[in-house]
This record gives C-alpha cells, structure tokens and sequence, in this order.
C-alpha cells in the first residue's frame, strides 16, 4: 500500500503543506518541526512520487546520455558518473548508443526523443558543425569530448594535449627517449589528433624523436587493435623503450604481444595509457595511465543541463575544462617503486 502526504500529515499531526515543505526541503520550516515530520517519514516509508513532482513542474524527470561504445570502459564509467549525479537531483538517465556513427548522432541530437527527455548529453565522434546548426530542438543539449564545434552549447571536456604532454613527460623522466604512440585514428578524431599533437609536442621539446615511424594509425581503439599496433612497429624494425597508447583497453593489448614476445614491462619497454579504467589496476602488471575526472565530467555535464531548465535566465554557453592526472603504476615504474601492488 503507497503511503500518501495525507498519511504522513495524520501520523506528525500537521498539516498536509507543512510535509509537502518538508519533503521539498523549503527553507522556512523549524528545525524541530522538519525533525518531527521526517520521523513520520521514516516510521510510515513513504517515498516521494518523483513522476507527479516532475510532472507538475512541465518536465518527464529524465535526461538523455547518448555515447558512442558503451562496450568502452571508459563510456561505461563515465554512464555511471553521469547516473549518480542526476540521481543526486532527482532525475534518472535514458542510455543511447550511437557507435560513433554520424547518421545517429545527428538523429539523436535533433531530438527524435524529445517527448520523453528533459535534456540531453552527447559524446559525439562524427557529428560535424553543420550537423547542429539547424538544430530546432529546444531540449537543453551538453556536449563531451574534445570536438570543437564553436556553437551556443554547453561544452564538458578535458584538455588532450595537456594530458598527452604529461603522459610523454613521465616517460621522458624516466630516462626512456624512444616512445611510440599508437591509436592515430585512419578516419577523422579530434581527441587521437589531440593525444598525437601532444605527443609530438613533448617528444619535440625535449629534443627526442618524434616521426611517423613511430605512430601506429587504427580503425578502432580496442584490445586487439593495441595488439595489432604493437605488433606493426615492432615488425618495422623499430624498437621503442616506451609506448604511449590512446587508451587502456590499447595498451593493455599492447602489452600482451610484449609478454608474447618476450619483452618485459617496464624493463624493456614502458607503457602508459589513457583513461584509467579499473581493468587496468588488476592485471599482472597494473597500467599507468591519464585519468580524466570522470565523477567531475559527469557532475558538470548534469548540473549544466539542469541549470538552462531551472529558469528565466538561461545561462551564457560555456565550454567547462575537467580536470586530468597521471596516475603511476607499475608499467612504468616497476613493482617495487610502484608500491606494492601498484593499485592507486
């Protein structure tokens, strides 16, 4: 049986507002009658009906995220920041998948599920600039990634050469002046051109290598496609002490084809990834890698969604810059100066 406000008033002994004022944390109520109302609450379990309340305010209480490889650790990740922010406010989230198809993200972003959503976040890989100019959808919509469009919508990334320069930098401090990169994407992708750009600018800087026979180019950006990287370089003859990789699930291919070959990490070659997913913190050799503020990315990605819904001002377009580590483990630093087991 669903317990009402009516029940929860007749139980205090208040009146009907005064626990709607309570369960919608209005300010103008007496510590001790909030107390009195909310034990009510917790004896009886009543549980606010969150489809009437967003209702009653013109809204469906649900926020689209629309990813691209929702297979990706790092998409599956970031789904579950962005979950747990709209649920700090109430909201719940609608996944789509899109592949990084440009076909469906401009599906997707001209509002098809406009009736049902109240805003949308969208991690595009195709989608061009002429995609979203003739957006007439009014949905709030919040872009990620690294994807410069220069048009009024909220903007949530990291900053890719930054992170790639740091990556590279760790490397080099470590005495290791040969690194190759791979993940240059064959097609079009601003974050891998980014990653490379950095790459190249920190290898430059330094006064170290820097040339095409040591980037590997793919067509996706999985286990076995860090593998297949791995091994066109090693078989061109060159032979690295480091590896840079676009992401974790590439460089922990990468990896296998060291293991494969004989080679040890990091003795021979070291290697850092991107993105800091748990998968790599628990393999036989845990993975250093860039890790994005994905609990931050997802946190502004909501709040900026929620902020052009809460009123008559509607905010300035703003592009918002998360933060990023380099979190070192033991495929750059070895076992023992990693600390253990090199978990961190």
């Amino acid at each position: 049986m669903r317990v009402s406000l009516k029940d929860v008033a007749a139980h205090a002994g208040v009146s009907i507002k005064t626990v709607s004022n309570v369960v919608n944390n209005y300010q103008h109520v007496t510590p001790a009658m909030r107390e009195r109302v909310q034990r009510s609450i917790d004896v009886l379990g009543y549980r606010p009906n969150l489809a009437a309340r967003h209702l009653r305010k013109g809204r469906t209480g649900i926020i689209a995220l629309a990813l691209p490889e929702l297979g990706n650790p790092y998409f599956a990740e970031l789904a579950a920041a962005v979950i747990d922010a709209a649920a700090a406010h109430e909201y719940i989230v609608l996944l789509d998948h899109t592949g990084g198809h440009r076909e469906q993200e401009i599906l997707v972003s001209q509002g098809f599920r406009a009736r049902v959503i109240d805003g949308l976040i969208l991690s595009p890989i195709e989608l061009e600039t002429e995609d979203l100019l003739d957006r007439a959808e009014n949905v709030p919509l919040v872009l990620l990634g690294e994807r410069d469009y220069e048009l009024p919508y909220d903007h949530i990334a990291i900053d890719n050469v930054a992170a790639a320069r740091a990556a590279v930098r760790h490397l080099n401090g470590l005495g290791r002046r040969e690194v190759a990169f791979i993940g240059a994407r064959r097609g079009r992708s601003e974050p891998a051109q980014l990653r490379v750009r950095g790459w190249r600018e920190e290898l430059t800087a330094a006064g170290l290598p820097a040339d095409d026979g040591l980037v590997a180019a793919t067509d996706g950006w999985g286990h076995a496609d860090g593998a297949a990287a791995m091994n066109r370089i090693l078989e061109s003859g060159r032979r690295p002490d480091a590896v840079f990789a676009y992401n974790d699930p590439m460089a922990i291919g990468a990896m296998r084809v060291l293991h494969e070959r004989g080679l040890r990490v990091p003795e021979d070659i070291a290697v850092v990834g991107f993105d800091d997913v748990v998968e790599g913190r628990f393999g036989a050799v845990t993975l250093t890698s860039v890790s994005p503020d994905k609990e931050a990315i997802g946190r502004l990605a909501v709040e900026s969604v929620l902020a052009r819904l809460g009123g008559n001002e509607t905010p300035e377009p703003r592009r918002v810059w998360a933060d990023h580590r380099l979190v070192a483990r033991e495929s750059t630093l070895g076992r023992a100066a990693a600390g253990g087991d090199g978990r961190g």
